[in-house]
């Protein structure tokens, strides 16, 4: 099926350096403004390619996205209170 990603988002000081990150995995999205890559690589490899792209010399900063630890399934324990403030 689909193999386990980690998101990591890159603080660089060039940008067009910045393009050579799509060699260790899939660049999704790159500020030119805010000087960040947004990228996604295989979970096995994460620790891995991390520390070879923390060796480049334009990059400042890389934090790991923790979004696939936000629990997304929601339960309905708690009653709706929203239907009670009606107009």
């Amino acid at each position: 099926m689909f193999a386990e990603r980690t998101g990591y988002i890159i603080w660089v000081t060039d940008v067009k350096a910045a393009r050579n990150l799509e060699k260790y995995g899939t660049v999704h999205y790159i500020s030119r403004r805010m000087h960040y890559v947004v990228m996604y690589v295989n979970a096995d490899r994460a620790e891995e390619v991390a520390k070879n792209i923390r060796r480049l010399s334009y990059v400042r900063k890389i934090e790991r996205s923790y979004r696939n630890e936000i629990k997304t399934e929601y339960t309905k324990d708690i009653p709706d209170k929203t239907r009670f403030y009606g107009l």
